[in-house]
């Protein structure tokens, strides 16, 4: 009885696990740019007992989750500092608090001090990793290789300058990207690729998230009903393994 129950426990393990990604989802369904969370169920285990594994799975915690990245939808917003990647692609951030990752946010705004910032508060970084810093301009355009060209204030009319240019990547085939503890983008290794500036950027234009409220939600009932189905299953384990029991007490 005890490998029945140990399927079962293991299963409604996979479901809560589940469950809280679902709830990241729709909690983050209005967050430009965000990737939906995906359950990772490589993470079961089965007991190893004498050089064979035994029907007795168990699921393990793991360290960072996979995630959909097939694009969002595009939302023609007209604000200039609004930018998407047309395609595949990353920008480059540096999070408040962490190491360099990657994002595909791009409700830009200019900080007091000329820092470009994401809505998250995340510092967008160029090809060479560094904060990029725009001066007051009185208009700005962004190119498809993401350079960011400016009319600075006070200067000859028609005159523009680069302030800067935004970092992207579109990583290779057999680069592996999972989101960390800290719900950032980067690879396995906890690194980011090195800049290629092969992603198409997008003025005017801002990603949204990939999520698909009522698919998670419909997936969410579902996963009520099978999470009800294992619990009924470790009852019926614990009847029949106490049936079993009475059977085998001796008389009295």
């Amino acid at each position: 009885m005890d490998r029945m129950i140990h399927t079962a426990l293991n299963a409604l393990r996979v479901m809560r696990d589940t469950q809280v990604n679902q709830a990241q989802n729709l909690a983050n369904q209005n967050v430009p740019g965000f990737r939906r969370d995906l359950t990772d169920n490589t993470n079961t285990k089965f007991l190893d007992v004498m050089n064979g594994l035994q029907t007795r799975a168990f699921q393990m915690e793991g360290e960072g989750g996979a995630f959909a990245e097939q694009a969002g939808f595009m939302d023609r917003t007209g604000e200039e500092l609004d930018v998407a990647i047309g395609d595949q692609g990353y920008f480059f951030i540096q999070p408040q608090n962490g190491e360099v990752a990657l994002s595909r946010r791009g409700d830009l705004r200019r900080q007091p001090d000329g820092t470009l910032i994401n809505g998250a508060g995340d510092t967008m970084l160029d090809a060479g990793l560094q904060p990029i810093v725009v001066p007051p301009y009185q208009s700005i355009r962004i190119t498809e290789l993401g350079e960011i060209h400016i009319e600075p204030q006070g200067g000859a009319p028609g005159e523009t300058v680069v302030a800067g240019v935004l970092g992207t990547v579109v990583p290779d085939a057999d680069v592996q990207l999972r989101k960390g503890l800290d719900g950032e983008i980067r690879q396995v290794d906890g690194g980011v690729p090195n800049p290629n500036q092969g992603a198409e950027v997008i003025q005017f234009t801002l990603e949204g998230s990939n999520v698909n409220p009522v698919e998670e939600l419909l997936t969410s009932i579902e996963i009520q009903r099978n999470f009800e189905i294992g619990l009924r299953m470790v009852m019926s384990a614990k009847e029949l393994d106490e049936g079993s029991a009475t059977l085998m007490r001796p008389p009295e």
